[in-house]
């Protein structure tokens, strides 16, 4: 068992859940996204709402931050972007015909995916729709984005026109598919099959060439995102998975059914299972060697990471945690209770750092020991070489 932990803040702004929580690049701010129909924007530095973004004409499904400029989607088929020093709408973005569920910003292009079946990408600066991805049978969930100049060579490049923009999409849709579009043409480059329920979760590996699928048939997939090709079908979760983290070529898994699991990608082992929850897992982030989680019983949790041992309770919320951050050994939790609540983590992860610090210290008179009974063994494997006259 773990210790119970209390929040050192509890923020109650909010008059609705919250379905999102994002940080800013350089750590210096927040930003909650809320049933409300609003978004605030929070300072690292001592925990105030520095913001309020007023506006959306219904609830705020998920939100982004830049150290610029903050964007919110809503149900109300909008995207909005805000100055996060004036709190002033900057621009709308109109288009989408149902519920926009997910926003992603990459260079200059912001994309979205709706319950109307398609994803967008618009100029963020214009204010301008770009292009327009269709081809799902049901809606887009959840978005990735990579450049092919970071997985192809040269001469595996598509046609001239392709090259133009190098830039691509990635989408996950609640009919069962994955698909890949050129973000310059919109047109699909490959689509993904497998998966018999709906795509929850992605995370890319660019570098790698891989893409990882949760779904709520219980199973991640592992694709080749330059052929298309399935690689790996993990299999052990007994409910939906509805969250993943990708760190140092090991995969956390959370699911429906109360656990996270760690899996080695490049064998597909699943090296751990972590327990205690006592409903889904909504959320996690992994931080210093510790696993961090929000889940449907209100509670958030730290794990050891290598271990599995549950190594303290946060409690407190009174609904699901949708979204937790972590910054200057701060947790963040945002729940559907409407809070946003702040807690210390700095002695579990200076316990981590020192539990750290003594294996790899083991670990190094272990490896000199091993040297050492080698160079016994060889000197003795020389010795009998040379009594047998060899």
């Amino acid at each position: 068992m773990g210790n119970s932990g209390s929040a050192v803040k509890v923020c109650t702004d909010h008059q609705g859940g919250i379905n999102w929580l994002s940080l800013s690049p350089d750590g210096q701010r927040l930003l909650t996204g809320s049933e409300d129909g609003t978004a605030r924007l929070w300072s690292t530095a001592d925990s105030q709402c520095h913001g309020h973004f007023q506006g959306h004409e219904s609830y705020i499904t998920f939100c982004h931050l830049e150290n610029e400029a903050a964007f919110t989607c809503s149900a109300d088929h909008t995207i909005r972007k805000w100055d996060v020093v004036t709190g002033q709408c900057l621009a709308i973005y109109r288009g989408h015909t149902s519920i926009v569920n997910r926003i992603l910003v990459a260079k200059d292009y912001l994309f979205s995916g709706s319950y109307d079946r398609t994803a967008r990408c618009w100029s963020v600066d214009k204010e301008k729709q770009i292009q327009e991805f269709r081809g799902h049978r049901n809606c887009v969930l959840t978005l990735a984005h990579y450049s092919s100049r970071d997985v192809l060579e040269e001469e595996e490049e598509e046609e001239e026109e392709e090259k133009v923009s190098r830039d691509l999409l990635v989408t996950g849709s609640t009919d069962c598919t994955v698909k890949v579009w050129w973000v310059s043409s919109g047109r699909c480059y490959q689509t993904l099959l497998g998966h018999t329920g709906a795509v929850l979760c992605l995370i890319l590996d660019a570098p790698n060439r891989e893409l990882f699928s949760g779904s709520t048939d219980y199973t991640i997939r592992t694709w080749n995102i330059v052929t298309g090709e399935q690689l790996k079908v993990f299999k052990e979760h007994q409910g939906s998975v509805i969250c993943l983290e990708l760190v140092n070529r090991h995969l956390y898994s959370g699911s429906a059914d109360r656990t996270v699991k760690c899996w080695f990608v490049d064998t597909g082992e699943r090296i751990q299972t972590y327990k205690a929850h006592k409903h889904s897992v909504s959320t996690l982030k992994y931080h210093a060697g510790i696993l961090f989680t929000g889940s449907g019983d209100a509670c958030a949790r730290a794990f050891n990471s290598r271990s599995g041992v549950l190594q303290k309770i946060f409690r407190g919320h009174k609904f699901i945690i949708n979204c937790i951050q972590i910054h200057n050994e701060l947790l963040y939790t945002a729940s559907h209770d409407g809070t946003l609540r702040i807690w210390d983590i700095r002695g579990i992860c200076k316990r981590n750092k020192r539990r750290l610090k003594k294996e790899r210290s083991v670990q190094g008179r272990s490896s000199q020991k091993g040297s050492l009974s080698r160079l016994f063994n060889n000197k003795v494997g020389c010795m009998v070489q040379q009594e047998n006259g060899q």
